[in-house]
C-alpha cells in the first residue's frame, strides 16, 4: 500500500470540499451522512475554508484525516470530533465523558477492500487517545450494514444507545464506540 495518512492542512479546503462532494455521490450517502449532495454544492468556499481550518493539522477540538494516493488525490478520510464532559451532542444527548466522535467516513470505491479504512480509523483513533479522551463513539444508520460491520470488525461495539431520525420516525441510528485501551 503506498498511500499516505495525514491530517489536512488548512489551506487544503478546496481537496476536502472535492472529497466531500464525492462522498455525496456514493449510493449509500442517504444513510451515511447527514447531509445531501445539493446542500453540500451550493455552500460557499467560506464554508469550506473554515471547516478545514477547524480540523487541519494543529487543530484542538478535530482533526480530518485523509488517505493520499501516490499521484497527490485524496481517496478516503475520517474525522473526529472532541466532545467534551458536561456538553449536549449535537443529537441533544448529554456528553458524561470526554470523547471522540467519528463523522465523515469515506473511501472511494475503488480503493475499497486494500485496508485504507482501518488504517485511516488507527490514525483517527490515535490522534483521538492523544486528546485524552475515555471513548471514541460514532452514530451508523441501522440500515447501513456495510458500514456496521466494518465498524465492528475494528473493535466498535453497539452501546444500546438509539437516535431518532429527525422527521422520520421509522429510521434510527445507532452508536457504537470503543472505549480506551
Amino acid at each position: 500500500m503506498n498511500y499516505k495518512i495525514r491530517s489536512i492542512r488548512a489551506d487544503e479546503w478546496a481537496a476536502a470540499k472535492e472529497l466531500r462532494l464525492v462522498a455525496l455521490r456514493d449510493p449509500v450517502a442517504h444513510l451515511a451522512f447527514m447531509e445531501t449532495y445539493d446542500t453540500a454544492l451550493a455552500q460557499p468556499d467560506s464554508f469550506y475554508k473554515e471547516r478545514a481550518v477547524g480540523a487541519a493539522e494543529g487543530a484542538e477540538k478535530a482533526q480530518q484525516i485523509i488517505a493520499e494516493g501516490p499521484d497527490g488525490e485524496w481517496v478516503g478520510t475520517v474525522t473526529v470530533l472532541l466532545e467534551e464532559a458536561g456538553t449536549v451532542d449535537w443529537a441533544g444527548f448529554a456528553v458524561e465523558r470526554k470523547q471522540g466522535h467519528i463523522v465523515g467516513v469515506f473511501v472511494r470505491p475503488e480503493v475499497r477492500g486494500i485496508g485504507l479504512t482501518e488504517v485511516l480509523f488507527d490514525a483517527a483513533l490515535e490522534w483521538a487517545w492523544g486528546r485524552g479522551v475515555e471513548r471514541v463513539r460514532l452514530i451508523v444508520h441501522e440500515d447501513n450494514e456495510r458500514a456496521r460491520r466494518f465498524y465492528g470488525k475494528v473493535g466498535f461495539i453497539p452501546t444500546g444507545v438509539v437516535v431518532p431520525l429527525g422527521g422520520n420516525s421509522d429510521e434510527r441510528e445507532l452508536e457504537m464506540a470503543v472505549e480506551r485501551p
